[in-house]
C-alpha cells in the first residue's frame, strides 16, 4: 500500500538508525508529543536501537491520558443520572475518582460506545424524550467531527443532543512543559496527525522563543527514526527549525475546511489537564451561539471538582519528568486490569506501551 509500507521498511529504518549513531556526538533529550508515536517507539523496539546520547522522553499527546478525573466523574454523573451517553472506546475503562464508565454502565446506566459523534446525533434523533451526550475528548485532531455533530443537531433541530467537552490544544501543552522548571528537552516531535488538522504555522513562534528544533513527524518506524534524525541533525548543528517529515500528509496551512468547521463552533479558553492543572488558551470550549449544546451547562455539572489520585504520577509521566517503570506502582497496583490512571489503561498511554510491548526498558 502506497506511503504505508514503503514506512515499514526495515532496510530504509536501519540506514537512518545508523544516520543518529553516526549524528548524535552529544546527549540529546526529545520528546513525541503523540501517545501513538511512543507506543510506534516502544513495540517496535526503536528506544533500545538509538545511541546512547539520544534519550526519548515521552509527552502528554494522549488525549484520554489528559482527560481529568472530573471530567470522567461528570460523565459517570450523567450515565447514573438517566441520560444515554455516548464515547469512543479507549474512555470507558479510564477510572474516575470512584468508578470508571464501564462499571457505571454495568450497574444499569446506558453508555454507548461508538465509532463517530454523528451516530450519537442519530441516537437523539431515535430517542426524543431522552437525553444524548457525545462525550468530546480529545486533542484538535477529533474536534472537527465533535463540532460537525453540533451543526448536524442544529439542523436538525435537536433540543436533546450536547456535548461534554474536553479538548486539548498541542501548542500551549508544549510551551508549559518549556515553562517547567524542570524541563530538560532539547527537541519536539510533533504530532503528524494534529499538524494534517491544524498546520504547524503555530510551531514557529515556539521554536524562535524556546530555540529548540521541532520535527513534525509520522508513526511508522521510518517515519519516527527519520523525525528523530532531523531533530539529531538540527542540534547538532546548533540550529532550531520548524521541518516536516510528514509532508506526504501534512501541509503547512492544515485542512482549512475543517478548520473553518472548528473556528464556527468553538472557541480557544483554558483547560485543565490530569496531573498538570489549568492551562490557559490550551482547549476548545464551545462559542456563545452554541452554549446550548454545552452539557456542562446543561445539566448543572459544572461543580463537580475531585482531587487526582495521589497514588499515580500521570503528571510526571506526561510532562516527561519520569518514564512509566520509575512510579512505585507501576505493574504492581496499577495494570491494565487495574488502572490507577489514565496512562495505564488508554491504547495511547505510556504506561501501557511499557507494560505491553518492553521489558527491556524497565532496566534502564
Amino acid at each position: 500500500m502506497k506511503y504505508l509500507t514503503e514506512y515499514r521498511n526495515l532496510e530504509a529504518t536501519k540506514s537512518y538508525l545508523d544516520l543518529i549513531h553516526k549524528a548524535a556526538t552529544k546527549p540529546w533529550k526529545i520528546m513525541e508529543i503523540c501517545g501513538g508515536q511512543t507506543h510506534g517507539l516502544v513495540k517496535n523496539g526503536i528506544l533500545e536501537l538509538l545511541p546512547e546520547y539520544v534519550q526519548m522522553i515521552h509527552g502528554p499527546g494522549c488525549p484520554v491520558c489528559v482527560t481529568p478525573l472530573n471530567l470522567i466523574d461528570k460523565a459517570i454523573e450523567l450515565v447514573e443520572n438517566g441520560v444515554i451517553v455516548c464515547s469512543f472506546g479507549d474512555m470507558i475503562r479510564v477510572p474516575g475518582s470512584k468508578k470508571s464508565l464501564l462499571e457505571a454502565k454495568s450497574n444499569g446506566g446506558d453508555l454507548r460506545i461508538l465509532y463517530s459523534p454523528i451516530e450519537a446525533v442519530k441516537i437523539a434523533k431515535n430517542n426524543p424524550d431522552k437525553e444524548v451526550v457525545f462525550f468530546a475528548v480529545g486533542f484538535e485532531t477529533t474536534a472537527p467531527a465533535n463540532a460537525l455533530s453540533v451543526l448536524h443537531a442544529q439542523k436538525e433541530g435537536l433540543k436533546n443532543y450536547s456535548i461534554l467537552v474536553s479538548h486539548v490544544l498541542v501548542p500551549p501543552a508544549m510551551e508549559a512543559i518549556l515553562d517547567d522548571k524542570f524541563c530538560n528537552i532539547n527537541a519536539f516531535l510533533g504530532a503528524g496527525h494534529v499538524c494534517a488538522i491544524m498546520g504547524y504555522k503555530e510551531y514557529y513562534p515556539l521554536a524562535e522563543k524556546y530555540k529548540i528544533p521541532i520535527v513534525i513527524t509520522g508513526f511508522e518506524p521510518l517515519d519516527l527514526v527519520q523525525g528523530i534524525y532531523l531533530a539529531v541533525n538540527q542540534l547538532e548543528k546548533g540550529i532550531y527549525e520548524v521541518e516536516n517529515q510528514y509532508s506526504r500528509v501534512v501541509k503547512e496551512e492544515g485542512n482549512k475546511a475543517a478548520l473553518k468547521v472548528i473556528h464556527q463552533v468553538f472557541e480557544v479558553g483554558a483547560r485543565e489537564w490530569r496531573g498538570i492543572g489549568e492551562i490557559p488558551n490550551s482547549g476548545y470550549v464551545l462559542t456563545k451561539e452554541f452554549k446550548s449544546f454545552d452539557a456542562e451547562l446543561k445539566f448543572g455539572i459544572s461543580h463537580i471538582k475531585v482531587p487526582e489520585n495521589p497514588n499515580c504520577i500521570a503528571g510526571d509521566i506526561l510532562k516527561g519528568i519520569k518514564k512509566p517503570h520509575q512510579c512505585d506502582q507501576f505493574s504492581k497496583k496499577c495494570t491494565p486490569s487495574n488502572p490507577l490512571g489514565a496512562p495505564m489503561v488508554s491504547s495511547e498511554g505510556a504506561c501501557a506501551a511499557y507494560y505491553h510491548f518492553s521489558s527491556n526498558l524497565m532496566a534502564e
